[in-house]
């Protein structure tokens, strides 16, 4: 009767993947569903101010998915696939032997306060641990609640964004600096993040995205 009972139980509460539904394997999103998320290109996607940005892969329904139910669905476990991911592509660049420090692109504490959680905070911490890199989530604060980015043109962003980050030197260090972001559409959060830390004299970045839409 017990194991009758722990067999219900187990069948009852078996995690389903968040893609499909399926609950063959117990997880939040199943193999299946994780193989069909597509790298991009092992270069750079493009570089501003001289810095490369990489992007893992393209916004399709499977890491669309991932990437919204972390962000605006309070689906904290998907952090873990959505860094693997990261770090899965990350592998296989030419600047996976550089010692990093992994900056968030940080919310403003309106949007911290709605949300309750940076979700590439959890993503950075799951990255950390699978790379070993440290996370620094001191260094970069922003300071202008900007607005949704996604009906702006280029320009309206980066004026959406104009002195949107406040680099706080105190918590600056030595290693390169690898930022990281959930969607890069026209580069201009991470344009703005660099021309804030090259204003600080900080010159060895890298920016990373989990997915571009172009």
């Amino acid at each position: 009767m017990k194991k009758i009972f722990e067999s219900l139980l187990d069948l009852i509460y078996r995690k389903k993947c968040y893609i499909c539904g399926n609950s063959k394997y117990s997880l939040k999103i199943c193999p299946n569903c994780f193989e069909k998320l597509e790298f991009n290109d092992f270069s750079p996607n493009r570089i501003i101010d001289g810095v490369n940005i990489y992007c893992a892969g393209r916004y399709n329904k499977e890491l669309q998915k991932i990437i919204r139910g972390l962000k605006y669905h309070k689906q904290k476990d998907l952090a873990f696939y959505q860094a693997k991911f990261m770090y899965n592509y990350f592998l296989n660049l030419n600047i996976n032997s550089k010692e990093f420090e992994l900056i968030p692109v940080p919310l403003h504490q309106n949007r911290i306060k709605n949300r309750k959680y940076n979700h590439m905070e959890l993503v950075c911490q799951e990255f950390s641990v699978m790379s070993g890199f440290n996370c620094n989530f001191n260094l970069v604060k922003r300071i202008k609640d900007t607005k949704p980015q996604y009906n702006l043109t280029k320009k309206e962003r980066l004026q959406n964004l104009s002195n949107a980050f406040l680099i706080q030197k105190e918590n600056l260090s030595n290693k390169n600096i690898l930022i990281i972001d959930d969607i890069c559409t026209t580069g201009a959060t991470f344009e703005e993040m660099i021309k804030a830390l090259k204003a600080c004299g900080v010159n060895d970045i890298t920016c990373f995205s989990t997915s571009t839409p172009l």
